[in-house]
């Protein structure tokens, strides 16, 4: 054939078909792939401080033992609200012509998924703790220190972030440790990460394999009505608690206050131990303690939830107070809601 004796026709009809299948294949994909997976509607991408938060987390390898994905199994379903979709991922965009990013999902559970570590843990001071020591606020955590992210000064200025790590984990620092702008910026970026709701109208993707309820109005081969299901208050407050305020309810000393003996978990009047729940609390920075996020709004726990939990605290660690009712719980989240609307 001629086209094989020309070596411009030969040169011209290979360069044709490869621009042609690049287009077909490369291009043309690659621009529907854009369109089809835009970001969810109320996602926000990382601002400057938390890009720079998420390089400090690749330079210290974190996600050697961290993932960021929830898989669509039951047993993830302490890790986020749903199972993750592909636009969760969506903004993850290059760096610079030069370099991609990573999307850090991780292949290894050493550690917790950090998904919605950033609604889960929403406090600097337990963020700042847990990186400078982690045994000081999980005493089973086999996570290495990141002390070197820390500096430790004589005199620290009103611009410093000062932590406040007990005694018994300072390991004969006698200055005051203070937060680093890189520790700072990696607990930025760890706040950051929030699972972000599906508009509404789309179906949440559900976790499969889990264990089957059956609804607390229905009725066993008897009749008989089956009883409506308990909340484990240990449990719960394990899981939204206990990271702060310790298993043994003492705190941390100049971190998290005590709930063994406080004048709040002993007061008669749940009011003020539902509303800190709800609304957080900062009536003791003055005293070093951090600011407590409002863990019952952060997590969306039930009444029921809430009630377990208190009643926990009311009943352990030597603490003796009356139990609470979910109908009570109820009624102050109620005026907490109606004082927020009026202000």
């Amino acid at each position: 054939m001629e086209i094989y004796n020309n070596h411009k026709v030969l040169f011209t009809v290979a360069l044709v078909f490869f621009l042609t299948l690049t287009l077909f294949v490369a291009i043309l994909p690659a621009a529907n792939n854009q369109d089809q997976n835009a970001p969810l509607p109320n996602s926000k991408p990382l601002n400057p401080l938390e890009t720079e938060g998420k390089a400090v987390f690749i330079a210290e390898g974190c996600t050697a033992c961290h993932t960021q994905q929830v898989r669509n199994v039951e047993m993830d379903k302490v890790f986020g609200s749903r199972p993750s979709i592909a636009a969760d991922y969506a903004r993850n965009k290059r760096i610079d012509i030069w370099r991609n990013t990573a999307t850090l999902m991780g292949s290894e559970r050493t550690g917790p998924d950090l998904t919605d570590i950033g609604n889960r843990q929403p406090s600097d001071d337990w963020h700042l703790l847990h990186l400078f020591n982690p045994r000081s606020v999980v005493p089973a955590s086999v996570m290495p220190s990141y002390a070197w992210l820390f500096d430790v000064k004589e005199y620290k200025s009103s611009d410093d972030v000062q932590v406040n790590v007990p005694a018994n984990f300072r390991e004969e620092i006698t200055g005051n440790i203070v937060a680093s702008h890189k520790v700072l910026a990696l607990v930025a970026y760890l706040k950051s990460l929030k699972q972000t709701p599906l508009p509404s109208g789309k179906a949440v993707p559900i976790f499969l394999y889990g264990k089957k309820h059956q609804d607390e109005n229905s009725t066993n081969t008897a009749g008989s009505s089956i009883a409506k299901p308990q909340f484990d208050g240990a449990a719960l407050y394990a899981a939204n608690c206990q990271s702060c305020h310790q298993e043994n309810g003492e705190g941390l000393l100049g971190a998290f206050p005590a709930l063994k003996g406080s004048k709040v978990v002993l007061d008669e009047d749940p009011d003020i131990q539902i509303t800190i729940i709800m609304q957080g609390y900062n009536g003791r920075v003055s005293e070093g303690y951090g600011v407590m996020p409002p863990v019952g709004t952060n997590n969306s726990l039930k009444p029921e939830e809430i009630a377990a939990i208190i009643n926990h605290e009311r009943s352990s660690w030597g603490n003796k107070s009356r139990k609470v009712t979910e109908d009570e719980v109820r009624k102050i989240i109620s005026q907490l809601k109606k004082q927020k609307i009026t202000k």
